[in-house]
């Protein structure tokens, strides 16, 4: 049973993954909400750069910013990597099949590589 995927969502996720500094934020964000500054630190950008990061990953769903007087957290959104996910999973029956055939390939190199080694 294959899932119904928002193409385009799934292609703005992708291009916001694409930059290490936003999966680096994201990677920050695992660790519980954090504002702009406290997202910028790590790096050697300008806060107007992060701000901009920031953006990518609210657009395409990634982050969520609340509102709270003066401090506006981020904080992670799931849902578009649970897509990512059930995205890629359609291609896990392709992938296991090629690690099976090359399970099978190895386990019949292993007598000829033997008798290799007893004649050599």
């Amino acid at each position: 049973m294959t899932a119904t995927i928002d193409e385009d969502r799934l292609s703005e996720t992708f291009a916001a993954l694409a930059n290490s500094t936003r999966r680096a934020i994201l990677a920050r964000l695992l660790e519980g909400e954090a504002n702009v500054n406290e997202l910028a630190d790590p790096f050697d950008l300008t806060l107007p750069a992060i701000s901009k990061h920031i953006k990518v990953l609210e657009r395409a769903g990634l982050i969520a910013r609340g509102q709270r007087a003066q401090y506006r957290p981020c904080t992670l959104d799931p849902t578009p990597l649970e897509e990512i996910s059930t995205w890629a999973e359609q291609y896990r029956p392709v992938w296991e099949a090629r690690f099976d055939r090359m399970g099978s390939y190895l386990e019949q190199l292993q007598p000829q590589r033997k008798a290799d080694e007893h004649d050599g």
